[in-house]
């Protein structure tokens, strides 16, 4: 048997691992769009942009470790197109690679405003050449207007204010993550970023750019009002990267649709920010996009490539870093969820906070107490979808 692996992501690489460690012994390919080896994503809307970090530090492993594994690393030759049938994904570069399973963790795509390819000024943040870009536009006193009041827009927001440039955050939600988080966290978190110098400009849909000679010059709200950049960068959320899956025989909705053992059609796998399987013990199809579902779903992924048919029922999990603030949530939590601050205060700026639905809790957050958030959600709910005892 021969395994390619389409994405040269954490969870492509971690899939490779994980078919190794459990004793998988036979040829693999990783194909990857982008010229590098696999690196670290969440590092770049901080630690790189920041300049903190050389881009070589964001390699999730170093040359001789990727040698270690015996993998065949097939770079800068995006996937066009997949057969999945004959399981055969064909290349930009005419490449036809054929192998006994596939693994798709081609991750996403950053969406994109009207008119924003092509000018001067305005950034997307996914891959590690994007958050290089965007650092060297940069320069003291200039105007930088995120668009985006998610994770990545936030995370972007916060680093910027420690480089000499005029922040604004803009997007439609009364607060940063409000969405996501519920008025509470999300108040918090808007009274941080404001504390810290970043301008907040939210309650309005960002709907284009203005530009003059080429080059961005603000970004227009649905109100009308335009906000003077020099720099914008687009962070309002991204969609699975399965275009070139059209016409192959995987049913692709919001990511690659798979079932419980994240198996897409036979011999055809998904992993990661593109996957979306179903959870057995939420019931649900589920796509998750943060760091470490990727790895845990891959080292799924390759288990069951390799005959241990078990279903995946994480618990979603994932964290944030803003200034000072270190957040980790565990579960799902919701904006119209009852919250209740069940240790710390936020006054403190140190709590945890459950979520809870007709009485049961769904999701955990911890605002820099992570060690007592993963405790809470040991002995919650979201106990039985880990499996463990409630006791």
């Amino acid at each position: 048997m021969n395994v390619l692996v389409v994405g040269a992501s954490a969870a492509g690489l971690a899939t490779v691992e994980a078919l190794r460690r459990k004793g998988y012994e036979g040829g693999v390919t990783v194909l990857g769009a982008e010229a590098h080896l696999p690196y670290d994503r969440p590092p770049l809307s901080k630690q790189v942009l920041a300049g903190a970090w050389e881009p070589e530090r964001t390699r999730l492993r170093d040359p001789e470790a990727l040698s270690g594994l015996a993998a065949d690393f097939v770079l800068g030759d995006p996937a066009v197109r997949l057969d999945a049938a004959e399981r055969t994904v064909h290349t930009l570069s005419g490449r036809a690679l054929t192998a006994d399973a596939i693994v798709l963790a081609t991750g996403l795509r950053p969406r994109t405003l009207p008119g924003q390819h092509g000018l001067a000024g305005v950034h997307v943040l996914r891959t590690l050449d994007d958050a290089l870009a965007l650092r060297a536009d940069l320069a003291p006193g200039k105007k930088v207007v995120v668009v985006g009041d998610g994770v990545l827009g936030a995370e972007i927001a916060a680093t910027l204010c420690g480089l000499d440039v005029e922040v604004t955050l803009a997007g439609p939600q009364a607060a940063p993550l409000a969405y996501q988080f519920g008025p509470l966290v999300a108040g918090a978190l808007a009274a941080l970023h404001t504390e810290r110098g970043v301008r907040l400009r939210l309650g309005a849909a960002v709907t284009g750019l203005t530009e003059a000679a080429g080059r961005v010059t603000g970004v227009r709200l649905e109100t009308g009002e335009v906000l003077p950049a020099d720099v914008a960068v687009v962070a309002f959320g991204a969609a699975p990267a399965t275009e070139w899956l059209a016409g192959s025989g995987v049913l692709c909705d919001n990511g690659v649709v798979c079932d419980s053992r994240c198996c897409a059609a036979e011999g055809i796998y998904a992993a990661g920010d593109v996957a979306r399987w179903h959870h057995e013990r939420l019931d649900v199809l589920l796509r998750l996009e943060n760091r470490t579902n990727a790895t845990e779903q891959a080292v799924a992924v390759a288990g069951n490539v390799l005959g241990e048919d078990r279903p995946y029922t994480p618990v979603p999990y994932f964290w944030t870093n803003q200034f000072d603030a270190r957040i980790h949530v565990h579960g799902t939590p919701a904006a119209d969820a009852e919250v209740s601050i069940v240790e710390g205060d936020p006054a403190e700026g140190r709590f945890v906070a459950e979520y809870r639905r007709d009485g049961r809790v769904t999701g955990v957050l911890g605002w820099n107490m992570p060690k007592q958030a993963r405790a809470h959600s040991t002995v919650t709910d979201l106990a039985r979808l880990r499996g463990l005892s409630m006791s």
